[in-house]
């Protein structure tokens, strides 16, 4: 316990280190993107590190089922699908982050979602 508040008092003498490291993390969450179908494709949900959704893509052969509360779910499951993916990705990269301005691993828990 008494490592890592250490660690974190040696940070503080390291701001400008911090802010660049933050600055490219941020500049890097809007740059991450994942990708997910469901229903077998009938329905594909592309999301981005800031939790915005930039594409769903319905098939034709999802449209002529004619299914209303299907297609929710379907959208629901590839959204919530597309989303889990970034979150893996956002938590690489901000432990990434972590590393290089000396913090020790996990001290960040899961990321920094949303951050941008």
């Amino acid at each position: 316990m008494f490592e890592k508040l250490g660690s974190m008092m040696s940070l503080l003498g390291n701001r400008g280190k911090i802010q660049e490291e933050l600055q490219k993390f941020q500049a890097q969450v809007g740059t991450i993107t994942a990708e997910a179908a469901a229903g077998a494709g009938y329905v594909t949900v592309k999301v981005n590190g800031r939790m915005e959704i930039l594409n769903v893509r319905i098939s034709d052969e999802a449209m002529a089922l004619n299914d209303r509360e299907m297609l929710e779910d379907l959208v629901a499951a590839a959204t919530n699908q597309a989303l889990a993916k970034v979150r893996e990705q956002l938590a690489v990269e901000s432990a990434k982050m972590a590393q290089n301005i000396g913090l020790p691993p996990g001290m960040l828990g899961n990321g920094f979602p949303g951050i941008g």
